[in-house]
């Protein structure tokens, strides 16, 4: 840690961050194991992190229904379910490869393919961008166009250094949230960036924990506690050039309790 030389990535935070780390966690995450209900076709928790990362984000899935789609063959109409079925592939391409600027630019693609244009697919956009209430007040101006591609450089960047260093088990909870939350920041895309950066942090624990990564529920965690959770990204302001990332403590705890919870 000491030595990390990272662009865009904030680590003052992590001496308050380890000093409250619960160290049994890293026994529960050992001790994750697959459902029964997975199969070489499917997979129960990939499953569980499609629905609930969707439902985040306001699609009208259940998680029995789309088991039943997935697992069983039950039909439903297509637009309850192909998003899901999006996410769910955006994370088996995740399983199978190593995260740099093409292959995230590739999961994108996958998990917009019922939500943006295919020319907006994969690629950062072009406009500015606000997240506005359901009342219409502006709640974040996200970065600029023109800055858009130079963070995402330094993102990139600080991936690939962070994938070469030995960390330890609570040094890796912490960079995953970090970069969930950066990319979220950034919003680099059209749509489709909660997804991305929730897919980033599970994504960055498997590239250095191991495949267990992918049986944590941290979406499902954020979506039982999605108020909460919103709160806590609001938190850094309301503009990208005066984020506080010295107020992201509560975010970043959030990871972590997706493994002091019953897994399944």
């Amino acid at each position: 840690m000491e030595n990390l030389d990272l662009l865009i990535i904030p680590t003052n935070l992590f001496a308050a961050y380890k000093n409250g780390f619960d160290i049994t966690l890293k026994q529960k995450f050992e001790q994750l194991k697959d459902s029964e209900l997975s199969i070489e076709t499917f997979s129960f928790y990939t499953s569980v992190s499609a629905v609930f990362s969707s439902k985040i984000e306001g699609e009208p899935i259940e998680l029995d229904s789309y088991i039943k789609h997935k697992r069983f063959g039950a039909h439903f109409k297509p637009d309850y379910t192909q998003k899901i079925d999006d996410l769910y592939e955006a994370y088996v391409f995740a399983k199978q490869n190593k995260i740099n600027k093409s292959t995230l630019l590739a999961a994108h693609a996958q998990l917009t393919k019922h939500i943006l244009k295919p020319q907006q697919q994969g690629s950062f956009r072009t406009g500015n961008m606000f997240v506005v209430t359901t009342t219409g007040k502006i709640e974040y101006v996200a970065a600029l166009p023109s800055q858009v591609n130079d963070e995402m450089q330094k993102l990139f960047t600080d991936i690939e250094t962070l994938l070469q260093t030995e960390l330890s088990f609570e040094e890796v909870l912490f960079f995953a949230s970090m970069l969930h939350l950066v990319l979220a920041k950034i919003h680099s895309f059209e749509d489709g960036n909660g997804r991305i950066s929730r897919l980033l942090e599970k994504w960055f624990i498997a590239q250095k924990l191991g495949q267990k990564a992918w049986f944590v529920c941290s979406e499902r965690n954020y979506y039982e506690q999605h108020q909460t959770y919103y709160h806590n990204l609001r938190q850094l302001g309301i503009e990208y050039e005066d984020l506080d990332y010295n107020k992201a403590l509560p975010f970043l705890k959030m990871l972590p309790q997706s493994l002091d919870t019953k897994n399944g």
